[in-house]
Order: structure tokens, then sequence, then C-alpha cells
């Protein structure tokens, strides 16, 4: 018998608790099928192996290989729907002025604007398949990176912060092919506490 190390998540909101920016429909499907297949997945190949007994991003940090594929989109995965909260209404959640994730933004992009379009341009123009991150070097500089495929910012020494699923199963069903639409409706869902709380750990 199989021996489970790793789970699926438990979400902190109901499945349609994201809409309409993510449809239930969606989550059926990104969070129920696909994540639930690299997790399962993972615990057939790390069986047996050095990586059976290590957390996920030190997986992530040291694997190859089909390993690393899967452990990096369950790292991947698990960021980014515990970074969500459920949407509220049409309006933007202004961050709160005293947090350090807001100054280092405008520390390190001139101003929050400017390091949402930044942002909305890498996630757009990276070719096929990955994530847009935001991550934080070790002095606390800011910097976005595009990673293709299952690629996390772990690889580069980076702390990952906040990050936008632009494979497209992650957004077909609710926008079709138009991937700038869905990462610019996502600010609309940002838990920016859950992202300060990753800044600053």
């Amino acid at each position: 018998m199989l021996n489970i190390i790793f789970s699926l998540i438990a979400l902190p909101y109901a499945p349609n608790a994201l809409e309409p920016v993510i449809s239930r429909e969606t989550m059926e499907y990104h969070y129920g099928k696909h994540l639930q297949t690299y997790v399962d997945n993972l615990n057939k190949l790390v069986a047996g192996t050095e990586f059976e007994a290590m957390p996920l991003e030190e997986i992530v940090a040291k694997s190859q290989g089909a390993i690393f594929n899967n452990a990096g989109q369950i790292l991947n995965h698990n960021l980014y729907f515990l970074q969500f909260k459920p949407y509220e209404d049409p309006k933007f959640e202004t961050i709160n002025p005293k947090s350090e994730i807001l100054k280092a933004i405008i520390r390190d992009f001139g101003s929050f604007g400017a390091f949402q379009a930044e942002f909305e341009q890498k996630g757009t123009t990276l070719f096929g398949s990955g994530w847009v991150w935001l991550a934080a070097d070790k002095e606390g500089k800011l910097v976005i990176t595009q990673e293709p495929n299952a690629g996390n910012p772990v690889t580069k020494g980076l702390k990952p912060l906040l990050t936008m699923d632009v494979w497209e199963h992650a957004y077909y069903i609710d926008y079709r092919n138009r991937r700038a639409a869905h990462l610019h409706s996502l600010w609309q869902i940002i838990d920016w506490s859950e992202i300060n709380r990753r800044y600053t750990e």
C-alpha cells in the first residue's frame, strides 16, 4: 500500500467563493483534479527515495525531472490557492498603507500601479505554460520572475510571495484565450495580508 506523504491542501474558502473572478467549475478542475494529480504522482515518485522525508520546498530546490515537475506544481499551486480571499465587491483591495509589502513594492517598483503593470506584462508575455512571481531576495528586495512550466523562485534562492498561474487550465474555462484579462482580474481576490505575512516571516 502506497504511503501518503503529501496530500491536497485544504482551502480556507468555499469552491465558489472566488466567483466571478474564478468560477466554481474552474476550481473543481484546477484544484480538485489537476492539483490532486500532482499530489498522487509525487507520492508515487518519492516513495523509497531520498526525497521521501524532505519538505516540499527542499524537494523543489534539489530535484530534477518528474519529481521536480510534480513537486514544483504542488508548491506553486499551494501558494497560489492560499493567496486568495473570497470575492467581495468589484473594487480592488487597497493594501494597508503601513504594510511592509506595500512599502517594499513602492521602493522597488516606484508605485503599486507600476508593479501591477509589470507583473501583468510579464505574465502575459511568458511563452507557453508557467508562472509569474513576485519574490524577494535575502535582503528583502523584490523582483518579478517568469518561470516556465513548474518553475519556482526557490530554485534561484528567492522567497516566493505572490504568483499567477498562466497554464491554460487555470483560466480557459472562464476566459478562453484571454490570458491578460484573467491576470488583471486576479488582483480583486488577492489576500494582501497573506502576501505581507510571507514577506515578513
